[in-house]
């Protein structure tokens, strides 16, 4: 696992090991550089945070004491603090494109497993035309076997006798409401109105 190394602050112990510095030179011919650096190593820390909790913890730690350590440096934090915003827009348009491409995955499975049933049903339809009596068919590399089961099937639910219906209750906080009266001041045993601020990379 690499890890990265931090600039010495006098509060904040330095991070051992190195594949890429979070440190800046602040040399104009090494910035576009520095800024691929910053990206790669904080890239690189992102990916152990699917690791076990202590490694995720300690990447995220490192990430946090990388940018503590440039309190007093604008420029630098700035760097950083842009660096990760590039990894996180790089993860969610990641995350984005795979939503994308599991539903496209699944729209083919479910058109292939169609498809697959259509087939089934025309080729049972012909062959137990052709043999009503049989039960199993044999082929060279195949076999298509059946087996009796029983199902009740409803034609019309709603003229069932109530004795033939079950029935379920099921019951979740209405927030909506809840939060009204909060903020109009009433007092509710076991909730409280939390306020929170949401973030956004633009």
């Amino acid at each position: 696992m690499s890890v990265l190394t931090v600039p010495a602050a006098p509060s904040l112990p330095q991070a051992a090991g190195p594949s890429c510095t979070l440190q800046r030179t602040g040399s104009l011919w090494q910035l576009g550089i520095e800024a691929q650096e910053l990206t790669t190593a904080i890239g690189q820390l992102a990916e152990q945070l699917e690791a076990d909790d202590d490694t995720r913890a300690q990447a995220l730690g490192e990430l946090e004491a990388a940018l503590l350590a440039e309190e007093g440096n604008k420029q630098a934090l700035a760097a950083k603090a842009d660096a990760t915003c590039w990894v996180i827009e790089h993860l969610r348009g990641q995350a984005a494109y795979r939503q994308q491409q599991a539903k496209r995955l699944t729209d083919l499975a479910r058109s292939d497993a169609g498809r697959a049933s259509a087939l089934e049903d025309s080729l049972v339809l012909v062959l137990t035309r052709l043999q009503p009596k049989a039960n199993r068919f044999s082929f060279p590399n195949h076999e298509l076997t059946s087996r009796k089961s029983q199902a009740v099937e409803i034609d019309d639910e709603d003229a069932l006798d109530p004795q033939w219906l079950s029935f379920t209750t099921t019951s979740k906080p209405d927030k909506a409401a809840i939060k009204e009266a909060l903020k109009a001041g009433r007092e509710i045993t076991g909730v409280q109105l939390i306020s929170r601020r949401s973030w956004r990379i633009h």
